[in-house]
């Protein structure tokens, strides 16, 4: 039995006082959070969703985020957490691609799920600390049995194409992927995690995420980031635990130290897969004084959390992110699939069973993705030291990562496209000191015509989320391109 809520229901069996869950005013311990579920997984029922149905979520991070997570599994239902950011275009695809059943979503989303076909359930406030007031049900006392290779969730990601592509997690993924995250840092029930990035992203919720549950552990759950709020909330709660995007571990640091409570129960922070800084770690250990800045390196196609840089090897292998977890098998390999030496570039290539067996509904971007032999082409670059340690070099798919969240230049392309001024267009990365990388649209416009950044970003967000749209616009007169066509983008960047 792989049903997510058969840890829920072993730990409210045998620590059913011990706390699980918090958020805002809300303290749940584990036989009331497992009564609650039961309840949530009634309500789906009732509404038609059972085995294999697709649950869409466009909501904030709340105690109903995570109940759901558990209901729907509990049911044999699929989740599909998507970006909030989004906009209803975006939505809409993401929901007619995938096949949804049912969406739920928080009210303050109302625009941007309406429309859709599917039938949708908002949760007021009230509802998003206590879900069952608007989607409660008769009580569902045995989880749905689910195997290995079943379907456990959709997470659809930016691409290097027009449009997202559906990552499909199984529940073997998943396990594995938490069985990683407990042996990489020796996750026991006195952990107790923050959760303060979007649960709808892999970071948050999975690294080390739902594995802090797994062992008995807390989740402390803020619905939005604030750097005070989070040093506040780590302080009054002992918090253990931490996945922090780059821009939020900026606004932490950036506080002022001499007003910073006791902090010192915090034991890690994951980061996100920056080549990060001597002085960032430094400077990161001057707050937390007993915690460790752990780099890492992950993907959504692998539920993230690949490689995990080793207690007290910091500073010796600065630049680095680690080593593969248990679970991963990495090498470097060229175009052709050859691996590549110790030392040597190229591509990121992994397998093992927390690796997605493809894209939802996609066999093409399936096959393209894969070796013959089962390794995943990550699309990033980077090359293995004698030790093992990975260090990343470049990004060979096109992505812009700004703020923790990426952003397909080739998506944001196809908007700006469609502006009858426009004759081309190239998006580039601009360095960014607070969201880390931000989009630059290089446009040639059509003769005669004009064009102000005011009005490109007023078109962008007509069409994408907010962080997607060109934070600067540089105008020239062609694009430069190589024989067969193709965008010089270095060229672009180097002349930024």
């Amino acid at each position: 039995m792989l049903n997510l809520t058969a840890q829920l229901l072993y730990h409210a069996r045998v620590r059913p006082h011990a706390e699980a869950l918090i958020h805002g005013e809300a303290r749940l311990d584990w036989a009331t959070l497992a009564a609650r579920v039961q309840r949530l997984a009634g309500g789906l029922r009732a509404r038609g969703i059972g085995p294999d149905s697709i649950v869409g979520m466009v909501m904030k991070n709340s105690s109903a985020f995570i109940e759901l997570l558990y209901a729907i599994s509990h049911v044999g239902a699929v989740s599909l957490p998507m970006n909030f950011r989004l906009s209803g275009e975006e939505i809409g695809f993401i929901a007619g691609h995938a096949g949804v059943d049912l969406v739920i979503a928080d009210i303050e989303f109302a625009d941007a799920v309406r429309g859709l076909d599917a039938p949708v359930v908002m949760l007021d406030p009230a509802a998003q600390g206590d879900p069952g007031r608007v989607l409660g049900g008769d009580r569902v006392l045995a989880p749905y049995p689910r195997a290995g290779a079943d379907l456990m969730r959709l997470m659809y990601t930016s691409g290097t194409t027009d449009r997202p592509k559906g990552v499909t997690h199984s529940y073997h993924n998943v396990h594995y992927k938490n069985l990683d995250m407990i042996l990489s840092l020796q996750l026991t029930a006195r952990d107790r995690l923050c959760m303060v990035g979007p649960l709808y992203h892999v970071g948050a919720c999975d690294l080390p995420g739902m594995a802090v549950h797994v062992v008995g552990g807390t989740l402390v759950v803020l619905r939005d980031f604030d750097a005070q709020a989070v040093v506040e909330t780590i302080a009054r709660e002992a918090v253990t635990g931490i996945w922090l995007a780059p821009v939020m571990t900026s606004g932490i640091l950036a506080l002022e130290r001499g007003a910073l409570p006791d902090l010192s129960s915090l034991r890690w922070c994951i980061a996100g897969g920056d080549r990060t800084p001597e002085s960032r770690i430094r400077d990161f250990g001057s707050v937390f004084p007993n915690a460790r800045y752990v780099d890492a390196y992950g993907m959504t196609e692998t539920v993230s959390g690949d490689t995990m840089m080793e207690p007290g090897r910091e500073i010796e292998k600065i630049g680095s992110v680690g080593r593969p977890v248990s679970m991963v098998e990495l090498e470097i390999r060229d175009d052709t699939g050859a691996a590549l030496p110790a030392g040597v570039a190229g591509e990121i290539c992994m397998r093992g069973p927390k690796v997605t067996r493809g894209y939802w509904k996609d066999p093409g971007r399936t096959a393209a993705a894969m070796f013959a032999d089962g390794f995943l082409r990550s699309g990033d670059m980077g090359y293995l030291d004698d030790d093992g340690f990975l260090y990343l070099t470049d990004r060979k798919k096109d992505m812009i990562i700004s703020g923790g969240e990426n952003i397909a230049s080739s998506e944001v392309e196809r908007v700006i496209f469609m502006m009858p001024q426009v004759e081309d267009v190239a998006v580039i990365a601009r360095p960014d000191e607070k969201w880390g990388e931000v989009p630059v649209a290089v446009i040639v416009l059509k003769a005669g015509h004009t064009l102000t950044l005011e009005e490109l970003r007023v078109f962008c967000r007509s069409h994408l989320a907010g962080f997607k749209c060109p934070a600067d616009m540089r105008l020239v007169d062609v694009l430069p391109r190589n024989p067969s066509g193709k965008i010089l983008k270095r060229l672009l960047r180097d002349a930024s």
